[in-house]
């Protein structure tokens, strides 16, 4: 017999779930690694035009500079910053001084104590070529009797002001540090105060 039923039209299914997102943004000098100000004065990640409901994955200290993440996905925050995962963040630091071998050991064998905390192995090395990045504003300040050099530390935790405070203590005060990379994501070229989305490749040098 004939099938009399009523033939419904097929129709696909679309899903209208949102994107999730995932910006690189290369924070200047002297902007906060947040939204909301606490002085007047403070610029903030709102002067950037970034994504509504996009939040700074970690922090970058006001008086640092460099690679920062933004996403509006939250268990990214405990893969990249949970230090159980050991993910890498590496930072190019301008010192005052001239390293020795005893202060680049001291830096990376995990022995150095800051604020009763022992800080996890690192690995450290002399630049001996001055990385290219844009001028600082205002630019950092400049003794004539002490010389300056840039180091190079890739850290896998990152507790407050820690590279400041690990150059510190070994008598390498911190005069510039500019994050270039996390994973194997690179700052590369993105200029200060730029942001861009991140692509499914970018996110596999970040490893998520």
């Amino acid at each position: 017999m004939p099938d009399d039923r009523k033939r419904l039209p097929i129709i696909p299914c679309i899903s209208h779930a949102r994107r999730a997102v995932l910006i690189a943004f290369h924070k200047p000098y002297d902007v906060l690694s947040q939204f909301t100000k606490e002085l007047p004065e403070h610029r903030t990640l709102a002067d950037y035009g970034l994504p509504k409901d996009v939040y700074p994955i970690g922090r970058l200290d006001r008086d640092s500079e460099g690679l920062l993440l933004l996403s509006d996905e939250k268990p990214l925050v405990d893969r990249l910053l949970n230090p159980r995962h050991e993910h890498p963040r590496t930072y190019c630091v301008q010192v005052e001084g001239i390293p020795d071998e005893s202060q680049m050991q001291t830096l990376q064998n995990g022995t150095l104590q800051i604020q009763g905390h022992r800080v996890a192995r690192a690995v450290a090395t002399v630049l001996h070529e001055e990385p290219v990045f844009a001028p600082r504003h205002p630019p950092i300040r400049f003794r004539a009797a002490i010389p300056t050099s840039w180091i190079q530390l890739t850290l896998t935790e990152g507790k407050n002001r820690q590279v400041r405070r690990m150059t510190a203590a070994v008598g390498l005060p911190t005069l510039r540090l500019v994050r270039v990379a996390i994973g194997a994501l690179q700052l590369h070229d993105l200029p200060p105060g730029t942001w861009k989305h991140l692509s499914a490749e970018d996110r596999k040098l970040l490893g998520v």
